[in-house]
């Protein structure tokens, strides 16, 4: 039987990263931000390449919801024979009115990041920033429903744990979502996937070019200007809420 698991992540934060090292398992497959078309259309948000990843996925979420509880892809290319699937979320695509309940029997858990680093990146990126696109007030929503569902709280990744210490975190990930775990996870070639979402070009630059985690980032958080500074500011108890539960190396 397939294992589902679903990492929930804001906005760089290391995701596509995280993604890559689970891909490079001989075990697993991988769904790349399934809900990013359903959201764009509900919210009519402009995003970079907006069309192509509204043609690229279904924008009804009941359609997403049933193919990612459905057979899995298969790790040969048939048809649920992987023995791990690994669904890379974002946080801010799950609308309110986007339902939970089909996700019974899945692992969760929760990727984060220090909000100034998150907005310094995410700029970059896309100018236009509220603190409802950093993910993390809904983060927080999702993190509670799933402990009290399971009655535990959930494993959480801080970005900069990883980078400090990939195999230790890592590991220990792994035995939080009750799966071996494979070194192989440490390093992966260089490139684009065929996963990949069709946003890769706008998005995924850094990680195309990586072979690994990167060094961590220098001690310090960045200088933000003072309209950024006020969202990682808003966003500071809810990264520090998850953050109490992060895995330690």
């Amino acid at each position: 039987m397939t294992i589902r698991i679903a990492m929930w992540s804001g906005p760089r934060n290391l995701s596509t990263a995280m993604m890559r090292a689970f891909e490079n398992r001989a075990d697993c497959v991988v769904s790349d931000e399934p809900f990013y078309a359903a959201y764009l259309a509900e919210t009519g948000l402009d995003h970079p390449m907006r069309d192509e990843v509204l043609r690229s996925q279904p924008t009804d979420w009941r359609d997403v919801a049933a193919h990612l509880a459905g057979p899995p892809p298969g790790s040969g290319g048939g048809v649920g024979d992987a023995p791990v699937w690994y669904q890379k979320h974002m946080t801010h695509h799950m609308l309110p009115g986007f339902g939970l309940d089909w996700m019974g029997g899945f692992r969760h858990a929760f990727l984060i990041r220090a909000p100034a680093r998150v907005l310094a990146s995410y700029v970059a990126k896309r100018v236009e920033v509220a603190l409802s696109d950093i993910g993390l007030v809904r983060q927080v929503e999702l993190f509670d429903r799933f402990a009290d569902n399971a009655g535990e709280a959930p494993p959480v990744v801080d970005s900069d744990a990883l980078l400090r210490d990939p195999a230790a975190v890592l590991g220990k990930l792994c035995a939080a979502l009750r799966i071996p775990f494979d070194s192989a996870m440490l390093s992966w070639p260089k490139g684009r996937r065929g996963s990949d979402g069709v946003w890769a070009p706008a998005w995924y630059a850094s990680v195309e070019q990586s072979t690994g985690f990167s060094p961590p980032a220098a001690a310090g958080l960045p200088s933000l200007p003072d309209h950024l500074q006020r969202i990682a500011d808003e966003a500071l108890p809810y990264y520090e809420r998850l953050a109490a539960h992060r895995i330690t190396a």
